[in-house]
């Protein structure tokens, strides 16, 4: 962390950014999805997930989406059709179209909103937006992070993972 680590530098005071846990990804708003009902092609199609979490499906109406897995997504859509006897055996699949974006500012070239790539660093997500400006800190960056309702922002490497939602940060070198 070498031109960026004095303790005046911006940004270096914030908490490191945590391991990454594992486990699936979570749907958020903003994520398209194609879901699939076996043999009923008037279910299936594209769905966003709106600013609620949740998806509106025909027959079924507003299904929470946010803040679970597709496979948990795929058992409440199944649960719903067979508990409101429209299906006896619904066969569901739910995969993912479009990740929602990531947002890149400060001391980037082209700052801006991007389309999310699963297995994203940071330094990536730099590249996207045009590289550093000759005044980037490039020994880390800020990651504001969604936990539960709250936007929470991080101290993370530049070799860090990107998830979709996030805001990263490129601080300016304060020489």
């Amino acid at each position: 962390m070498s031109g960026c680590a004095s303790l005046r530098a911006p940004g270096y005071s914030l908490p490191p950014l945590p391991a990454p846990t594992p486990g699936p990804y979570l749907l958020g708003p903003g994520d398209a999805l194609t879901i699939r009902i076996y043999d009923q092609p008037q279910l299936s199609g594209s769905y966003q997930v709106d600013d609620s979490g949740c998806i509106s499906m025909p027959l079924l109406g507003a299904v929470q989406a946010g803040g679970r897995s597709t496979a948990a997504l795929e058992a409440a859509i199944s649960d719903g059709l067979r508990q409101n006897g429209l299906i006896l055996h619904p066969a569901v699949s739910a995969e993912i179209s479009t990740y929602r974006p990531f947002y890149i500012l400060g001391e980037v070239n082209t700052p801006g909103q991007y389309p999310y790539r699963p297995g994203m660093t940071a330094l990536t997500a730099i590249s996207i937006a045009g590289g550093f400006t000759y005044r980037g800190c490039q020994a880390y960056v800020g990651i504001t992070r969604e936990r539960g309702s709250q936007p929470v922002q991080y101290r993370a490497s530049t070799s860090a993972l990107v998830q979709p939602g996030d805001v990263i940060t490129v601080f300016e070198l304060r020489f």
